[in-house]
């Protein structure tokens, strides 16, 4: 089972929206029947079943074990992931295009960005758990507090330059296969392997104050 699974089939986005199909899968994080989660969602097994099938159908839950019960099988389900994202693969017509504009301090750029990370990195990791390899990713994750609109901005572009000297010093931007490595005394290496870099700064939501503030622009 995955930690996260991103969906890209836009029939199998839709059935994981409905909000029962949501909380069925959210129940079998644990492997459970059907009349376990009748009891659990407060709907008939019949009921319950529709939606597994539905669910089965677009290989959002798999069958773990058949357990034998008198003339009845019992099958025993279970969700594939702990979490879903939903990529932007799942609406490729109108999805956003980082390609279209580059303006680093535009917030639509950065969620353009975060779009094709979702998707990028979606597929990464399905192709990683089917070769059974290890990912090689990095991230930060942090908060930092400006003191004015003029800090953040000379912070950004310090930002931009100190990234941007490091990718000048470690970019392989066409030495001989092996030759980066060679040269610093270390083993060849036949081919580089191209990795993405993407830094981002965004304000951190507001916590409500009133529940029903909730929902309000940020």
């Amino acid at each position: 089972m995955l930690d996260i699974e991103v969906i890209e089939d836009a029939a199998a986005a839709e059935a994981s929206l409905d909000p029962i199909r949501t909380r069925i899968l959210r129940e079998l994080a644990e492997p459970g029947s059907a009349t376990q989660l009748a009891a659990k969602v407060g709907l008939p097994r019949q009921k319950v079943n529709y939606h597994l099938k539905a669910l089965e159908r677009h290989g959002l839950v798999v069958l773990v074990e058949e357990r034998r019960k008198g003339n009845v099988t019992e099958r025993v389900l279970q969700s594939t992931a702990a979490s879903y994202l939903i990529s932007p693969v799942a609406l490729a017509s109108v999805a956003p295009d980082p390609h279209r504009f580059s303006d680093r301090f535009s917030a639509f750029w950065l969620l353009a960005l975060a779009g094709r990370m979702v998707q990028e990195v979606g597929k990464l990791i399905a192709g990683a758990a089917a070769a059974r390899q290890k990912l090689a990713t990095f991230a930060i994750d942090g908060e930092i507090t400006f003191r004015t609109a003029a800090d953040r901005a000379a912070f950004a572009e310090e930002l931009g330059v100190a990234v941007t000297r490091l990718v000048d010093k470690y970019h392989d931007g066409g030495l001989p296969p092996g030759g980066a490595a060679a040269a610093a005394g270390g083993t060849p290496v036949r081919g580089g392997r191209k990795h993405r870099i993407v830094v981002a700064l965004h304000p951190v939501l507001k916590t409500p104050t009133n529940p029903l503030s909730e929902g309000a622009g940020q």
